[in-house]
């Protein structure tokens, strides 16, 4: 495989908005997602920017940024839109999508989601972490996968993304980490569906894929980043990075 890794970003967030910029411990949050991208040390780091603001402060950092139409439906067509242009001929031949929210992000996940994809000949591949706080399975904002596991239980298929409290009855849930690998065909192939109907009605991008007969493959990991949605947030991941 021959990686490359794209990380979408825009000011107009609708919980947080500016939130590529804010500050986190005197770096832009886009830019800590961006050094953790680099140490995972996998392949080429570019930024998807919709806004020339973005696109600075990357630069400024000494990383690579590509500008994107702002009306852009989102993040993945985002990735894209940017791939299409620094890569026309296709030589990197996965791309992994990295959320501009996850500044604490550890670059070995980054590097766990590729795993699934060679031995899977899946499609996509993303990651999973089990629950282990009971209210996070009731939190809509917390998305759950349905995973077929593999004997190892390292490995498995997701069968379905959901904000509700899926499969009924009695075992474990799973935490979906919003990190994927995408095949360049099947990166191809999502931006060109049109939005699915359970995608539309769960408010979840993936089931577009799964939809439409796409592999989805999961590796499970023991831990879950801090995501950056909200000022609480914010807060949190300031004191994180505060700490000495």
């Amino acid at each position: 495989m021959n990686p490359l890794i794209v990380i979408p970003a825009r000011m107009a967030s609708t919980r947080l908005p500016g939130k590529p910029l804010a500050d986190i411990g005197g770096t832009p949050m886009i830019v800590r997602v961006w050094r953790q991208a680099m140490v995972a040390a996998i392949g080429p780091v570019v930024v998807a920017a919709a806004e020339r603001e973005i696109a600075a402060a990357v630069s400024a950092a000494g990383g690579r940024c590509v500008l994107t139409a702002p009306e852009l439906a989102s993040g993945t067509d985002r990735v894209h839109a940017a791939v299409s242009e620094i890569d026309p001929q296709g030589h990197h031949d996965v791309v992994v999508n990295l959320q501009g929210d996850l500044p604490s992000l550890d670059p070995a996940l980054i590097r766990a989601v590729l795993e699934p994809l060679a031995p899977t000949g899946a499609d996509i591949a993303t990651l999973a972490a089990e629950i282990e706080d009971e209210a996070e399975a009731d939190n809509p904002a917390v998305v759950k996968p349905v995973i077929v596991w593999d004997a190892t239980g390292l490995r498995g298929r997701a069968i379905y993304f959901s904000r509700a409290r899926v499969p009924y009855g009695e075992g474990p849930y799973y935490h979906h980490i919003g990190l994927y690998a995408f095949r360049r065909p099947a990166l191809s192939r999502f931006v060109a569906l049109p939005p699915s109907p359970l995608e539309q009605r769960e408010k979840l991008e993936q089931l577009r894929a799964l939809e439409a007969g796409m592999h989805i493959a999961i590796a499970r990991v023991d831990s879950v980043p801090l995501s950056v949605d909200t000022e609480a947030d914010l807060a949190k991941v300031r004191t994180h990075f505060s700490r000495p």
